[in-house]
């Protein structure tokens, strides 16, 4: 008999949904079918699918189970849509559970009394299918369940992951605006780095903070999955509880470790920051990967290129600060206006690249969409992406020493956008 199949969604940050199915198929199978949506992807899965997800998935926030879809008006409607649900499925009396409410032109005016709606509807079933009704738990639930509402429908999710995938269970030591894993992993993903000799080759992220890219690379280069250091919400749901899920989660665990291996490139991090090297350093020892980055001190504007081995390809990644996030002296910016940045600190930055970095190609992740002009570089591909709710491009340079007019190959150009 085969599998029950669930319709998953997998939510991300803006611009990484095709990146996102690639992994999926990588994950699943070539055969895995889904849909774009804005937002994320769905696709169809089994407890196995589901499972694998989580533990693989480097880019998706969180792996979510539909189990309810209809159009809406009233909140009475939404009680309605929950009564539908056999809840008994998920969790037991003796489990707690959470309504999280997200609304895009919704017409309802509290989003408070709809999640309300949804629990008493929740309750109601456990009540009448098992005799008592679960808990709210606000910080630690059992199961998390997600609405959410459009103009004219609602859609109702079990969460399978708990805490967001971003948090992968090594960050303990960050900055004052880290760079999430997720999005980390999506600028590595869309520069097509993938930890080897022919995809990517040495990595570099001379603005490493706290060492979230350089992690996200070594891992990668590691062969380590990103959910092997942390526990997920399904490991205590009813569906995922039977004897033969349990054994394919062991086995997906064990077939994950087994897969790690010593690093196949590279990879280099610096910043001028001395305690955010120790808290890079740290992070990297309980991500497993202190052992495949070299990790410096030292000003973006002055130190040189490591010494990458003859024939290896080079790359940078740079997520550098910017008025929105925190300033180039490490304060935290409220705004543009506040943000400390001096304003040679780019085309000085080019002038060090040319003169140092011939031959490496760097990826910059910015929200101004003018930083080429400003670094006098000329882009060979800019990447819409978003960081949290800032719009971003991740924009390509391939350095070559002194000038770069004109050095940009026209078939790898894309229109601004």
């Amino acid at each position: 008999m085969p599998a029950p199949l669930f319709e998953l969604f997998l939510p991300c940050a803006g611009g990484v949904e095709e990146l996102l199915a690639e992994e999926a198929m990588a994950i699943l199978g070539p055969d895995t079918g889904g849909m774009l949506e804005r937002g994320g992807i769905a696709l169809q899965g089994d407890a196995r699918a589901v499972m694998a997800l989580n533990l693989e998935s480097r880019l998706a926030q969180r792996v979510l189970v539909r189990v309810a879809h209809g159009r809406y008006k009233l909140e009475d409607d939404l009680y309605a849509l929950a009564r539908e649900v056999p809840w008994q499925a998920w969790i037991d009396p003796r489990q707690t559970f959470k309504i999280d409410v997200t609304a895009q032109r919704s017409p309802l005016r509290s989003l408070n009394f709809a999640a309300l709606r949804i629990k008493d509807a929740l309750c109601d079933v456990m009540r009448a299918e098992a005799g008592d009704r679960p808990n709210v738990d606000t910080q630690r639930p059992h199961l998390r369940v997600m609405l959410h509402l459009s103009e004219e429908h609602a859609t109702l999710y079990a969460d399978t992951s708990g805490e967001p995938l971003f948090k992968r269970g090594w960050r303990e030591d960050k900055g004052e605006a880290p760079l999430k894993e997720t999005l980390a992993a999506a600028m590595l993903a869309a520069a097509g780095w993938k930890g080897t000799p022919e995809q990517g080759g040495a990595l570099l992220d001379p603005c490493c903070g706290s060492g979230t890219i350089a992690i996200e690379a070594a891992q990668i280069a590691c062969g380590i999955a990103p959910g092997l250091k942390r526990r997920f919400a399904f490991e205590r749901l009813t569906p995922f509880s039977g004897p033969q899920v349990r054994a394919e989660w062991a086995a997906l665990q064990q077939q994950a470790r087994a897969r790690a291996h010593a690093p196949t490139v590279p990879v280099y991090a610096s910043d001028v920051a001395f305690r955010m090297i120790d808290f890079a350093r740290r992070n990297a020892e309980r991500a497993g990967v202190a052992h495949a980055i070299e990790l410096h001190g030292g000003d973006v504007l002055q130190r040189p290129a490591p010494a990458v081995p003859d024939g290896l390809a080079r790359t940078m990644m740079v997520n550098p600060p910017y008025g929105e996030r925190i300033s180039a002296g490490g304060s935290v910016a409220r705004s543009k206006e506040e943000t400390g940045t001096p304003d040679d600190f780019f085309p000085r930055l080019a002038s060090h690249w040319k003169r140092h970095f011939g031959g490496w190609t760097a990826w910059v992740l910015s929200p101004d969409m003018k930083l080429p002009s400003l670094m006098r570089l000329k882009e060979s591909r800019r990447v819409p992406m978003w960081n949290g709710p800032i719009e971003c491009r991740l924009f390509k340079f391939d350095l070559v020493a002194g000038s770069m007019r004109g050095a940009a190959g026209a078939e790898d150009h894309q229109p601004r956008r």
